[in-house]
């Protein structure tokens, strides 16, 4: 056995894997878990997984019972009503909740259920929506109820308060710490309207789903009979307070226990707790609650009469068909006693000590991580003292990584390297906005100037400022360091054009050419075509790694380009010239521009629909455009070459890969083979990484340094490195599609800058124009020498 295993097996072996169960945890991940081979899957506060056991058995279920609406009268449908009443009682039973107390309403999820909270609660002038900082904004969504309503808002900090003597109980030990009180229209209500009898609200999570930080339950009590006491002096300590608990998150380890504690309403999601059925959660309500709550819209099922043509509606007076709109999902309903035997079978207490003993060392261990000066690695956002009402932690670690200096790694580089390492992570603020806020130490002004903090990033980071001499950009710096010893033999080397690839539809197979033209916007015919589907989203290998398998050619002579695809019997030849007159124009957004494209007839478009296994069209850039509309980009950033045409490609018009650096690449990737770090050996081809030109000769990364080069007569600048994606590790051989590590696993390790990963430079073109297109000077052709710095 591992020693490290064997050292935490004596800490927490009372308490891990389930030792007392029908299986140990390494039985149930081998048998009930097989899909998690070679991966580790850390979200289960975002959706936990459901057993491969679990989903034998709903299948089974289905495929050997009839379960009909169970609106209708049928013996198949007196059959659901009997499987949905038993589903009701399991979840009851689950929070220890007497049917002659509480009611489950089935909804959509948790988030619908708060929604129904929300839309239906007895708001008025006088009522108070009060929340805790760390509630999720599906609780927060509330909010916009009580304030259109006249009602206050404010959330609040639960604080302990020391007392001398004896104490008069839990509610003389809790204090709330009030934030802003937020009103719509304020100047319409007087401070004497607020005072008498009204409706409030108090919402809470069991666990925030941010830090993990379980609150007691003994909150549900202080509110509901010392209000007085823990408000004293506010308007709104008076009027009759109702409770609501978001047990979305707590309710997988440690759920609510209803017989001690007069929660009004708790509302979950059965994904949270075990993985299946999605889309189905339950608002479990207090029957003097649920009177209360004031529905508007009807539907089938909720009513028991109506008549179209004049004002009357009789309602259902059951709690559930009241509030359940439309045919419940009783499918999903029949299967989540299928996720309710499986958790049985652990027992709940199990869950909650194996999770806790997981998060517990991994806390630990976090944070003895220390870099070799010393400093820490790991900050956990964990509050060091516990509050009276805050008992314990539940299995959430939330934390930063910090560089040696003390600066962060941003969370989008830990989740991308995580990925690599096949460990699936969350990162951001979980929906979370008050615990993140609360936790990062982040102020109002903070959170405002975001937005003008992220210019000021595109600015200094994207937008390139022209040298002295106005010929080229400089590089800000290094994207990548290595020593300056010998720098000028880097520079000296003979270097030559060995490849040129065109890559005629975005995210398709390109081929090969000894020579081409050149345009305006680069090679020609490059990234000049793409396929956009019905709902308008651009489709790339990303999403659809199959579009590698559709090859492409373009003979010049004859103006026809060449498409083939294995899942076509007959392939596709487009007329560069004439085809576009059959399809018409529309708009493409794409990398923060807005293109003029061109469509296509039916015929193309449907080849590429069967081709990609997606209904689909394909565009072509229009050359007709002299103009681009800059927008907001959607992933944060911008197209990197902003200064000359470029058509579909990502971000610039060329892409350079060394024909050296790639077989270095493949040196650390077999020496990572040999070190055990991997299992097969994999070669990596330069055409991997999707180049339009393949250099040969001088040392690997000398390209990094380039402020710009000479190939043939034509000048290129230097935009910097590329900075590479998944997309790199699809590999497709024999018309199969994998996906693997390698090689941006092995990248990661030593080309790393500032959160990207690098590798290849981009280049700009300089003084072409149409005129000159056909010029035999304006072409690039395999075996041209290339002069880097030379301008």
């Amino acid at each position: 056995m591992d020693p490290e295993k064997e050292e935490f097996l004596k800490e927490f072996g009372a308490d891990y894997g389930y030792p007392n169960g029908p299986k140990s945890i390494d039985q149930i991940r081998a048998t009930e878990f097989k899909r998690l081979d070679g991966l580790v899957y850390l979200d289960h506060a975002g959706s936990t997984l459901y057993s491969e056991l679990q989903m034998e058995a709903v299948c089974r279920d289905l495929t050997t019972n009839v379960y009909g609406n169970p609106h209708s009268q049928s013996d198949s449908s007196s059959a659901t009503c009997e499987i949905v009443r038993e589903a009701r009682q399991q979840v009851l039973e689950y929070f220890n909740a007497s049917p002659k107390d509480y009611k489950c309403i089935f909804t959509s999820g948790a988030s619908a259920a708060l929604k129904l909270v929300g839309e239906a609660f007895p708001w008025s002038q006088k009522s108070c929506f009060m929340y805790t900082m760390e509630n999720h904004n599906s609780v927060l969504g509330i909010r916009e109820y009580a304030l259109s309503q006249g009602a206050a808002a404010f959330a609040v900090d639960i604080e302990e308060t020391v007392h001398h003597g004896v104490s008069n109980g839990i509610a003389a030990s809790v204090s709330l710490s009030q934030h802003q009180i937020q009103r719509r229209n304020e100047e319409k209500f007087l401070e004497e309207e607020l005072i008498g009898e009204a409706y409030n609200l108090f919402a809470f999570p069991s666990e925030c789903n941010f830090s993990g930080l379980r609150f007691s339950l003994d909150l549900v009590k202080i509110i509901k009979e010392d209000s007085e006491k823990i408000l004293e002096g506010s308007p709104f300590c008076n009027g009759r307070w109702m409770v609501l608990v978001d047990a979305a998150k707590g309710c997988a380890t440690e759920p609510p226990d209803l017989s001690k504690y007069p929660v009004d309403f708790v509302v979950i999601s059965f994904y949270k707790i075990f993985g299946y059925p999605t889309g189905l959660g339950a608002l479990i309500a207090r029957n003097d609650a649920a009177k209360l709550l004031k529905k508007t819209y009807f539907s089938g099922g909720t009513v028991a009469a109506t008549i179209a043509d004049i004002d009357f509606v009789k309602r259902r007076e059951g709690i559930e068909e009241l509030f359940e709109d439309g045919t419940a999902p009783f499918l999903s309903i029949a299967s989540i006693r299928h996720g309710f035997k499986i958790l049985n079978s652990l027992t709940i207490s199990a869950i909650g000590r194996h999770t806790a003993a997981l998060a517990t060392y991994l806390r630990k261990m976090l944070l003895a991580l220390r870099h070799e000066n010393g400093a820490s690695v790991c900050k956990i956002y964990k509050s060091d003292s516990l509050k009276v009402l805050c008992r314990e932690w539940g299995p959430i670690v939330s934390f930063n990584l910090k560089r040696p200096d003390g600066s962060w790694f941003g969370y989008r580089e830990v989740e991308k390297l995580s990925s690599l390492s096949g460990i699936q992570l969350r990162t951001g603020c979980f929906c979370n906005p008050g615990a993140c806020a609360k936790y990062l130490g982040l102020s109002h002004l903070d959170l405002r100037s975001n937005m003008e903090k992220f210019i000021d990033f595109v600015k200094s980071s994207f937008v390139s400022l022209p040298n002295q001499t106005g010929l080229g950009y400089h590089l800000r710096e290094r994207s990548i360091p290595f020593p300056d010893k010998g720098l000028e033999s880097r520079f000296t080397s003979s270097f030559f054009l060995k490849s040129i690839t065109i890559y005629p539809i975005k995210s398709c197979a390109g081929f090969s050419i000894e020579r081409w033209p050149l345009s305006i916007s680069g090679l020609r015919y490059d990234h000049e075509w793409l396929l956009k589907s019905l709902t308008g989203e651009i489709l790339t290998q990303k999403k659809l790694p199959e579009m590698c398998l559709i090859s492409t050619s373009i003979d010049l002579h004859r103006g026809i380009m060449f498409v083939e695809s294995p899942r076509c019997k007959e392939g596709l030849q487009i007329n560069l010239k004439s085809d576009l007159q059959s399809g018409g124009r529309e708009e493409v957004d794409l990398y923060g521009q807005r293109y003029e494209a061109q469509g296509y007839s039916n015929e193309v478009n449907n080849w590429f629909s069967l081709a990609i296994g997606r209904t689909c069209c394909l565009l072509r850039y229009s050359m007709s455009n002299d103009y681009l509309l800059l927008n907001k980009c959607k992933n944060g950033g911008m197209r990197r070459d902003m200064q000359s045409r470029v058509t579909f490609a990502n971000e610039a018009q060329f892409l350079l890969i060394s024909e050296e650096s790639v077989s270095d690449l493949n040196k650390r990737i077999s020496s990572n083979v040999q070190t055990g770090a991997f299992k097969m050996p994999v070669q990596i081809n330069p055409m991997r990484f999707r180049p339009n030109l393949v250099i040969s000769g001088g040392e690997p990364y000398v390209e990094d340094e380039w402020r710009n080069l000479k190939i043939g007569n034509k000048y290129f600048t230097s935009l910097g490195g590329c900075n590479r994606c998944q997309m790199i590790n699809i590999v497709h051989t024999a018309g199969r599609v994998q996906k693997s590590n390698e090689p941006l696993a092995t990248l990661a390790s030593y080309r790393r800058s500032k959160g990207k990963i690098l590798f290849g430079i981009l280049l700009r073109l300089h003084e072409i124009n149409d005129e000159v297109e056909q010029e035999t000077d304006s072409w690039l052709q395999a075996g041209q020498e290339i002069h880097p710095n030379s301008f």
